[in-house]
């Protein structure tokens, strides 16, 4: 399924470039990230390769089957009584030999690695798969954030312009002093670079998305106005643990490795126990030897080999004991992923349900601020207030809208997060993100 999937990239990566290119939704980016991130790629092949560790281990426990083919001309002399007797002739030798394995511990160790090894690579893909998920989504909303950082350095670049305005205007009247301007002048001047500064961050993260996706990264979609926090979320945390116990591709990535570890142990072990075999043959041999002169040899046989190591210097139990080592290590190393996967798990489910009440709390900060700009242009034409009061109101509805931007981004990361901490995201949780932006 996964090798159909990756054959079909292309087509969509060729419908990507020839959509729109003004218009790019969190799902294109999704869909061309899977061509272009190398990440992804890399691992992809690494599982492709991985896959036929499983029949090199089965292979350990099937027949082996070779066939010798031999053949020589042969020049010769036989002295009898004193007389010398030329042979010329020719040698011929072929054979076909089975050996089925019937009982080795390292044929069996080398099978169960087979699949483990497997397992591992099909779970590290598994993670890949989500994780360019991760990648892509927190670039796009990095991309989209900040602009909203850049249309908030440009506002304050604005307020300030139209502040050192006043201030010439009311230092021409009499009425200001050159301190009021010179601060005003420096404030303004701060505002430039920080306008230059969310210009170049924009440019950065327009570039990190591009480089995922292969592509532009102009044009994206936005949030809706009225998104909520309302992604799915039935499942209480210790559903989430289980489910992250039992299925985050880290933790079965590293099980799988302690599985290969433990296999290395038996196989090693193996160096002291015999090797048993049943072993047939036939072959036909004309003329094997001088003393076959002219006769031809057909031998058909079956039987069994058992072999027996003796004594290897010691190397078997040094190996055996390299093998527990690493084996401990690898036990040691799961239950680190193990720890690491719930910590993150906690972090990020805390933020996925604090989040709902930062979301709450800065729709109101965004409606207030609203009333306050609308209240502030009816003062400016009741004479009450000045322009330069209506751009800290529009700043102030700026930043709050800023605000709830990252507010809801960081919600629906942590809401990604923790599904791929349980091991469930997938394509169409993707597709469920992408509805939320137009």
């Amino acid at each position: 399924m996964a090798r159909r999937l990756f054959k079909l990239l292309p087509v969509a990566a060729a419908l990507f470039g020839a959509a729109d290119a003004s218009a790019l939704s969190l799902m294109e980016a999704y869909q061309a990230a899977l061509t272009n991130d190398p990440a992804y790629r890399a691992a992809f092949y690494t599982n492709e390769a991985g896959k036929e560790n499983r029949i090199i281990g089965r292979s350990n426990l099937l027949p082996v089957v070779s066939g010798i083919y031999a053949g020589s001309r042969n020049n010769s002399t036989i002295e009898v009584q004193e007389r010398e007797l030329p042979r010329k002739y020719i040698s011929r030798n072929s054979t076909v030999q089975v050996r089925q394995p019937l009982f080795s511990l390292e044929a069996w160790a080398r099978y169960k690695q087979g699949n483990a090894q497997s397992a591992y690579a099909a779970a590290v893909f598994d993670n890949q798969s989500q994780e360019v998920i991760l990648r892509v989504t927190a670039a796009y909303f990095d991309v989209l954030l900040r602009e909203d950082q850049l249309a908030l350095a440009q506002k304050e670049r604005a307020m300030y312009t139209e502040q050192r305005n006043v201030n010439d205007l009311l230092f021409k009247k009499g009425e200001g002093t050159s301190t009021d301007m010179i601060e005003t002048q420096s404030r303004l001047d701060l505002a430039e670079a920080q306008v230059l500064e969310a210009q170049d961050a924009l440019a950065s993260a327009r570039d990190a998305l591009a480089v995922l996706i292969g592509g532009h990264a102009d044009g994206l979609d936005h949030l809706r106005p009225g998104f909520r926090a309302v992604m799915p979320n039935n499942q209480s945390y210790d559903e989430w643990k289980n489910m992250a116990l039992a299925s985050n591709p880290e933790i079965r990535a590293l099980t799988s490795s302690l599985e290969v570890a433990k296999q290395e142990v038996n196989r090693q072990r193996s160096g002291h126990l015999p090797r048993v075999e049943l072993t047939g043959t036939y072959g036909k041999q004309a003329a094997d030897s001088i003393s076959t002169y002219n006769q031809d040899t057909t031998v058909r046989s079956i039987g069994f080999q058992v072999s027996i190591p003796l004594y290897a210097g010691g190397s078997v139990s040094a190996a055996t004991r390299q093998s527990v080592a690493q084996q401990e290590k690898a036990k040691a190393d799961l239950q680190a992923q193990i720890d690491k996967v719930l910590v993150e798990l906690r972090r990020n489910y805390s933020a996925m349900q604090s989040s709902r009440s930062r979301i709450d709390a800065l729709i109101k900060a965004v409606d207030s601020a609203n009333l306050l700009v609308k209240a502030t242009e009816k003062s400016i034409q009741g004479g009450v207030r000045i322009n330069l009061d209506l751009l800290n109101a529009q700043r102030q509805l700026s930043t709050a809208q800023r605000d709830l931007a990252q507010a809801r981004y960081n919600y629906m990361l942590a809401w990604l997060r923790v599904r791929a901490s349980a091991g469930t995201l997938a394509a169409e949780d993707v597709k469920l993100v992408t509805a939320y932006f137009e």
